[in-house]
């Protein structure tokens, strides 16, 4: 993902009831957070419409990304819409051009030409996948969903062509199964994955840019040899509760830049588009393996959420 902040939107509402067998038809070098939370917190707060106006003292509010299937002349075309809950799949699409024509060149950002993020609508499972392109600009990715239920696919992407802007598009997509919403999980300051303790401290405010720190922690001590991950010690995506609004956050500083090292704290700077419920999961690399924490924010003040609870634990997993 390029550098500079970027936060997306997703969009959505479930329409299934508990019991009942959600859509049809089937569904990694992914990022997982897909352990339903043990206690769960308040139901999704819906957020309020978008600002009209840029944020406070004049500051633009950036664009909320991915509610969109077609933007800037480019159409995101998911060859997979259903995949079944449980089971390994191939996830197949295409980006096309105004003409319909597959997009085959892309600009790279974070290492990549392009980013897939693929979340539930309850913002309980999280996969950042990292698909392969053929030379017909057919992407494909191996992804195994564990929960039936809706999801929603996001590609982040640049074009090869002058001026080109960076994209985010997103397709919804089903996942067959007997299918039980969760909850969103309740606001935390700590969370646990894989063995790592991550702290969370700022706050994320609407129309307006704040820092967010992450202080990464294991058996109580600062991990304080962090190791590059898409070209930054850490990578922050953060979704809109309601909508699943996509954020892409950007770390302050890149290795290498004289500006960072590599742990324990990595710092982003974000604008939240709206008041609301937010997801960030964050994705950190160490000792060759990259792990997922995850919290749910609300906009407005300092995290003062409780620390250590369930909500924020993560499994991890990865194919890097």
């Amino acid at each position: 993902m390029n550098t500079g902040l970027k936060i997306t939107t997703f969009a959505a509402a479930l329409a299934a009831t508990f019991g009942t067998a959600y859509g049809v038809g089937q569904g990694i070098d992914p990022v997982v957070a897909d352990r339903p939370p043990k206690h769960q917190g308040d139901e999704h707060t819906r957020p309020s419409p978008e600002p009209k106006e840029g944020g406070h003292a004049g500051q633009e509010v950036p664009p909320a990304g991915g509610l969109q299937i077609s933007e800037g002349g480019y159409t995101l075309d998911l060859a997979t819409p259903r995949v079944t809950a449980g089971q390994r799949a191939d996830l197949r699409f295409t980006v096309r051009d105004g003409s319909g024509r597959a997009v085959t060149a892309y600009q790279r950002e974070h290492e990549k030409e392009l980013h897939l993020v693929v979340a539930s609508r309850d913002l309980v499972t999280y996969r950042h996948l990292h698909p392969t392109r053929a030379a017909d600009g057919t992407w494909s990715t191996p992804v195994d969903l564990p929960r039936a239920g809706g999801y929603r696919v996001f590609a982040d992407f640049t074009p090869a062509k002058k001026n080109a802007r960076n994209l985010t598009l997103g397709a919804d997509l089903a996942a067959s199964g007997p299918y039980q919403p969760e909850k969103l999980p309740s606001a935390i300051t700590t969370a646990e994955t894989n063995g790592y303790e991550v702290e969370l401290a700022g706050a994320l405010r609407p129309g307006r840019a704040s820092e967010l720190k992450l202080k990464v922690s294991r058996a109580g001590r600062p991990v304080t040899d962090l190791q590059p991950y898409l070209g930054a010690y850490g990578h922050l995506v953060a979704l809109r509760s309601g909508d699943l609004a996509y954020l892409h956050v950007h770390p302050n500083g890149e290795p290498g830049d004289g500006t960072t090292r590599p742990g324990p704290a990595v710092s982003f700077t974000a604008t939240a588009p709206s008041t609301g419920s937010y997801r960030l999961f964050l994705d950190f690399k160490h000792d060759g393996k990259v792990h997922t924490a995850a919290f749910t924010v609300r906009t407005g003040g300092e995290t003062t959420a409780e620390p250590g609870t369930p909500e924020g634990h993560t499994d991890d997993g990865h194919g890097h």
